[in-house]
Parts: structure tokens; C-alpha cells; sequence
């Protein structure tokens, strides 16, 4: 037998206690959190940078594709009086046209918002909550 001093948290065999062995599996459970926190604050980071980013990217796009559409209204404007007619019907005609488009998508825009109905399997489960915590399920 060895006559080697118990050190604390150590019983007679040189084995850690259960409570030196609680301590320390809390302090890595500790560490280990702490860790996967900084990790996941890194990883947002980069995340919202390239997230504002790309929103940006998508600004500029959409300004740009705005531009084209009115420097193609011009330009079917002048084909049009390019064809004969005059300068102020061929935009009116384009006008015209753009009216028509947005009036189509506004009704297939209703036709849709009339399809939306109440999420009624959800209603009704959440309604058996209550009865079911109760125990009358």
C-alpha cells in the first residue's frame, strides 16, 4: 500500500471524488456554452455583414431595373411615333398600356388575397388545448 498524502477531492485510491467530478463537469458545461455563445455571435456577424449586403446589392438592382423600365417606355414610345402616329398619342399609348398591366395584376392580386383563409385546423387544436391540460381529452 502506498502511503501517499489524500490530497482534497481525492479519496483513498487516487480517484476524484463525485464532487470534484460534478465541479469540474460543470465548469467545462460552463466553458462549453461560453465557447458555442462566442461562436455563434462570430458567425452572426458575418451573417448580418453579408446579409446588409446583399439587401444593398438588391437596392441598387432594383433602382436600376426601375431606370430601364422608364428608358423602355421612352423607347417604345418613339418606335411607335416612329411608326407614323404622333409623339403625344404614342405616349399616351404607352400609358395606356402601363394602365392595363397594373389593372390585370391588381386582379389577380385580389383574386389571391380572397384565397386566404384562417389557419382552422390550428384554431381548433389550439381551442382543445385547455380540455386536454385538464384531462378531458
Amino acid at each position: 500500500m502506498s502511503h501517499a498524502p489524500i490530497t482534497p477531492g481525492q479519496n483513498g485510491d487516487g480517484d476524484p471524488t463525485i464532487g470534484k467530478l460534478v465541479m469540474d463537469a460543470q465548469r467545462d458545461i460552463s466553458t462549453l456554452i461560453s465557447k458555442e455563445i462566442q461562436l455563434a455571435k462570430s458567425e452572426l456577424k458575418v451573417s448580418v455583414r453579408h446579409g446588409g449586403l446583399g439587401i444593398g446589392l438588391f437596392a441598387g438592382a432594383a433602382f436600376l431595373g426601375l431606370l430601364a423600365v422608364i428608358m423602355l417606355s421612352v423607347s417604345i414610345a418613339y418606335f411607335i411615333h416612329w411608326a407614323g402616329l404622333g409623339l403625344h398619342w404614342a405616349f399616351l399609348i404607352v400609358f395606356g398600356l402601363y394602365v392595363l398591366l397594373a389593372a390585370l395584376l391588381a386582379l389577380i392580386g385580389v383574386k389571391q388575397v380572397k384565397q386566404v383563409k384562417a389557419p382552422e385546423r390550428a384554431i381548433e387544436q389550439g381551442k382543445q388545448i385547455p380540455q386536454a391540460l385538464k384531462g378531458k381529452a
